[in-house]
């Protein structure tokens, strides 16, 4: 990657670089070379290797060319087993902690509006033994209100430490578990609640009132409701023969243990629904020994990983990456740490000025986030620096640009660290020593200001519902950005070629292709959908499962691997290019002027379109240049504006390399940001291209009619 372009600008007295980099050279002599014979730092090495002499692959990690890894530990092949093992080992240590609530407000804005703000205290924490019980009992309650083993039950709940008490009592009463997304629309629910036929769901207050209360009457087989709330409250007006149980008093009911059933490995642990970005979601069916291996694949990649560690829990757990997070903590011994992307940092949208955010209190060392929240902490202390004073800003720019060198050297600067980036740091509790990105693919500016600002390395990783969240996640060591890494050692990738994306394994430098990834942590298939699964997985020779992702990957020379392409994202235009959507969106997400872009080509038209979230600092800044003045929406709508952002665009196409026919010939402005809320993401903030195109059908009529 080319450094020059995400360094920051430096406006200063060459003097002054020159005695700032003369102080900083003679404290790195001083501290380098005892780094460097100590650590044996050396050159890149390779991550992964082809077992075969075929460059489609398969592909493994290094330490493991010979077999895949699927258990944690001998004997340890059900989830119920993983956390008696670490209930055994960490009895007393804290497992789950939640904050308490000390007193909620109304705070009324200068524009009228009412936000809600609460003031926190300190996390309350149950040990390993203390969830193991409640647990227990929480099955043995559940069986006692006729939920009978291996028959679904559904879990529809924020993320928060009841959703892992009940899923881990399902696991021991072998009750699969299904799971929504809350943003999931109403109809969508019902699907999922009728195709796996439930009869007891757990859930919030909150999500009772706003999600599944209007639904009920379409889910005809409900019949118990288990609210995880602790407050006991009465429920009117819902529909006969439902009754209304709060988690406190099935756990009473189960305080004679039941003898369990013990599942067996390939018993379903969970069906997971996914928000897929077209169509009706489709449940995943997840194994007990699919998600062992899959978490023990991503273990492996966390150096250290240990009891002393503190992960935080805010992402939803009815994502595979979350869950799979948080199972990598309990069987090690963690502790979790509960939050919401509302109150995670102090400056966060629900936390009354002046109190603590949940990092600030947790100071989390583990913390995973979706590129979404990366960006948003990326433009916070990019305003922040915006407002210091010149002095603090020229420190802050210089340390940024000098830090960006030497990581790419490989070389740490503590000196840069303490002055410096210490107070960026303790936006997350100033304890993260690594943080994971997943989800969608991290921009590679936004990679690069984690690592430097926050002193830790940022490990980005590849994998689906499909694989159980694992396939790749990236050495710690390395800080190249854009790639996924290399395969995990639960894991083995192959590369399919695809004739009409002209993708070959035969390509130089790199082979590309499709990214098959085959191993123990591949998925049992999607739930009641034989044709999907004949269409996207497959048994090899030796009776490994393969999953076939539809994304479009390269190999380098080290055994990384980086996503290039996705397969349904290709349009071919009126003259016969193929364009790749995908690609022309990831290109221009570097332009720091877009914040979200969807790409969109029409076969019968002969050149591409964009519909574009920009980013508000950079558009305002961009309008007072040329003399506009308006409110965000007037800047959106205005004529004038349309033409600079494409400039700009068109500069940033360019540069990035795209072919002419590539580039959006014509751009409409959104003012409002794409959220799972709004219906055109999915949960993960993966475009859905068909809602899009709905929302923005008349923006296509006139950008493709000339009007």
């Amino acid at each position: 990657i080319d450094t020059h372009l995400m360094k920051l600008k430096e406006d200063i007295s060459p003097l002054l670089l020159q005695v700032f980099r003369s102080v900083v050279w003679v404290y790195s002599v001083i501290t380098f070379l005892p780094w460097y014979l100590l650590s044996g730092a050396s050159g890149s090495q390779a991550h992964a290797k082809r077992v075969s002499r075929n460059p489609a692959g398969p592909y493994r990690a290094v330490s493991n060319q010979l077999k895949l890894v699927s258990l944690l530990h001998e004997g340890v092949d059900t989830l119920d087993k993983v956390f008696e093992y670490a209930v055994g080992h960490f009895p007393q240590r804290d497992c789950l902690g939640t904050r308490e609530v000390l007193s909620e407000e109304d705070e009324i804005q200068p524009n009228g509006k009412v936000f809600k703000k609460v003031i926190l205290g300190d996390y309350n924490w149950l040990s390993y033994e203390d969830t193991f019980h409640l647990s227990q009992r929480f099955g043995s309650g559940l069986a006692a209100l006729g939920q009978k083993p291996l028959c679904n039950i559904a879990v529809f709940c924020e993320t928060r430490a009841e959703w892992i008490i009940a899923a881990q009592a399902c696991f021991m009463y072998n009750f699969p578990l299904v799971t929504l997304y809350s943003t999931l629309g109403g109809a969508a629910i019902a699907h999922g609640l009728n195709e796996t036929e439930i009869t007891h769901i757990i859930t919030s207050k909150d999500l009772l009132q706003s999600r599944l209360k209007a639904i009920l009457m379409d889910v005809p087989r409900l019949k118990h409701i288990i609210v995880v709330d602790k407050k006991p409250t009465s429920w009117l007006d819902l529909p006969r023969g439902i009754m209304v149980h709060n988690i406190a008093a099935v756990q009473e009911l189960g305080s004679k243990p039941e003898n369990s059933k013990q599942p067996v490995p390939s018993d379903i642990a969970v069906i997971m629904y996914t928000s897929g970005s077209t169509g009706i979601p489709k449940g995943v069916m997840i194994s007990h020994s699919n998600i062992i291996a899959g978490i023990t694949g991503m273990a492996e990649r966390i150096p250290n990983l240990n009891e002393n560690d503190t992960y935080i829990g805010y992402l939803p757990l009815a994502h595979v990456l979350e869950l799979s997070a948080e199972l990598v903590c309990v069987s090690h011994g963690c502790r979790i740490g509960y939050s919401s992307p509302q109150t995670l940092a102090d400056q966060s949208s629900k936390i009354k000025k002046g109190s603590k955010g949940d990092t600030s209190v947790l100071r989390p060392t583990l913390m995973a986030a979706v590129p979404e929240i990366m960006d948003r902490i990326y433009k916070n202390v990019m305003t922040k620096v915006e407002e210091m004073s010149s002095v603090q800003k020229t420190l802050f720019v210089l340390a940024y640009n000098y830090k960006m060198e030497q990581i790419s050297k490989g070389y740490s600067t503590p000196l840069c660290d303490r002055l410096v980036f210490r107070k960026v740091r303790s936006l997350l509790g100033g304890n993260t020593r690594v943080l994971w990105s997943g989800g969608a693919p991290l921009s590679a500016a936004t990679q690069r200001f984690m690592n430097i600002c926050f002193c830790c390395p940022v490990g980005q990783g590849y994998g689906l519902t499909e694989t159980c969240g694992a396939g790749t996640i990236s050495e710690l060591s390395d800080y190249s950005t854009g790639r996924v890494g290399a395969p995990l050692v639960c894991s083995e990738i192959m590369l399919k070629d695809w004739e009409e994306g002209g993708y070959f394994s035969t390509d130089k430098p790199n082979p590309r292709g499709e990214i098959l990834i085959g191993g123990p942590n591949v998925t049992m298939g999607y739930y009641k959908n034989e044709q999907k699964n004949r269409e996207d997985f497959f048994v090899d020779a030796n009776g490994q499962r393969w999953f076939c992702t539809g994304d479009i990957g390269e190999f380098h020379h080290d055994g990384c691997l980086k996503i290039i392409d996705r397969k349904k994202d290709l349009v071919k235009l009126q003259a016969g290019e193929y364009v790749s959507l995908g690609k022309v969106e990831a290109v221009l997400k570097n332009c720091p002027l877009i914040d979200n872009i969807c790409a969109y080509a029409n076969s019968d038209e002969s050149y591409v379109i964009g519909f574009v979230v920009p980013n508000q600092k950079q558009l305002t800044t961009l309008a007072e240049q040329k003399g506009i003045i308006g409110s965000l929406e007037e800047l959106c709508n205005h004529a004038g504006m349309e033409k600079e952002v494409l400039h700009i665009i068109t500069d940033a196409a360019v540069t990035g390399k795209l072919e002419r026919f590539e580039i959006p010939k014509k751009i409409c402005l959104s003012p409002e940001p794409w959220t799972p809320e709004t219906g055109l993401v999915t949960d993960a903030f993966k475009l859905k291209r068909k809602e899009l195109k709905t929302h923005y059908q008349d923006d296509i009529e006139r950008m493709y009619g000339g009007k």
